[in-house]
């Protein structure tokens, strides 16, 4: 899950959302350090850019890569 990625060129802007580990594939769901729930970024096209520990994380992330984080359901 400290995988490094390149967020890509085109809109400035990224979604944020919950998920819950139980959903993951086994090999994500040991990398969780023990947390029920995990936030995922994606592109506009609903390409999962990372998977980060809380919100904050995924916001701070965004913003450190100059796009505007937006929050879904």
């Amino acid at each position: 899950m400290n995988t490094p990625f390149a967020f890509p060129d085109g809109p400035k802007l990224v979604y944020v959302r919950e998920i819950a580990v139980r959903d993951l594939p086994d090999s994500l769901r040991e990398q969780a350090g023990g947390l029920d729930v995990i936030y995922a970024v994606h592109a506009p096209n609903g390409q999962q850019l990372a998977l980060v520990a809380n919100k904050a994380l995924a916001f701070h992330l965004a913003r450190q890569h100059d796009v505007t984080p937006v929050s879904v359901h």
